[in-house]
């Protein structure tokens, strides 16, 4: 009679202490201070944290605030250029194209009627808006279109096709082996989209959508390259003649 009635004591001993212990751990756990986490944010790439200048002009006198500086190409392969002198542009024969990275040092923005060949990038308008340029080591000077007049209204490609500033200092987390192949016009292993896309130019066609996780075959001034990217880093790359 004895045993049983310990036992039931020492069952109840048990069963009091697992509750105070429970409503102790309830009770800490509801007046313990409040954390609040901040949410976790996305990784941001260093390319997409560089901030690109926005001039935005609408007028000639706008552009021409661009004359004595210093500029550089971004849409290379894209642009066509023609020798310039005696104040107007020969359409006649191209003299080149403007290439990624490429320095140029604006001499003055000028208007001239297009022939129709001049027109595949930049529309014709009334007139085209030309931008009149030195390249470095060349004495000489060019004319590229810019921009159209029509009717009295003027349209810019200005902030599309030009860096206003140094993309080797607005990039220069690529690091100077990337940096070398830019400016050699070459893809090595392990470059991005951005980056062959700025040795090689913008004209391209693609396998498919996904950006970074594709081949691309860029057209590079008649000298095409398919080029394969995972995760966004060139894995192979070979000459192209099916372009």
């Amino acid at each position: 009679m004895q045993n049983g009635v310990k036992a039931a004591i020492g069952a109840t001993v048990v069963l009091v202490l697992a509750v105070g212990v429970r409503v102790g751990l309830i009770y800490r756990e509801r007046n313990k201070p409040m954390v609040i986490k901040a949410p976790e944010r996305e990784k941001i790439a260093d390319d997409d944290l560089v901030f690109l200048k926005q001039k935005r002009p609408s007028s000639i006198k706008d552009v021409k605030e661009l004359v004595g500086s210093t500029v550089w190409v971004s849409a290379g392969g894209q642009l066509d250029f023609y020798p310039y002198g005696g104040h107007q542009a020969n359409y006649g024969k191209a003299a080149g194209t403007l290439v990624g990275a490429e320095p140029v040092v604006v001499k003055d923005f000028v208007e001239q009627v297009a022939p129709k060949s001049a027109t595949y990038r930049i529309p014709g308008g009334d007139k085209q808006v030309l931008m009149v340029f030195a390249r470095p080591n060349d004495k000489k000077e060019y004319a590229v279109p810019m921009g159209y007049r029509q009717a009295g209204q003027y349209t810019f490609y200005t902030d599309e096709v030009l860096f206003y500033d140094d993309p080797h200092e607005l990039y220069k987390h690529w690091g100077p082996e990337i940096w070398k192949a830019v400016d050699e016009h070459r893809v090595i292993l392990g470059m991005n989209e951005r980056q062959v896309q700025l040795a090689l130019g913008q004209v391209s066609k693609s396998t498919s959508k996904d950006y970074g996780n594709r081949m691309v075959v860029f057209a590079n001034l008649g000298h095409a390259q398919a080029v394969t990217f995972v995760m966004n880093k060139v894995t192979a790359f070979r000459d192209d003649q099916g372009y």
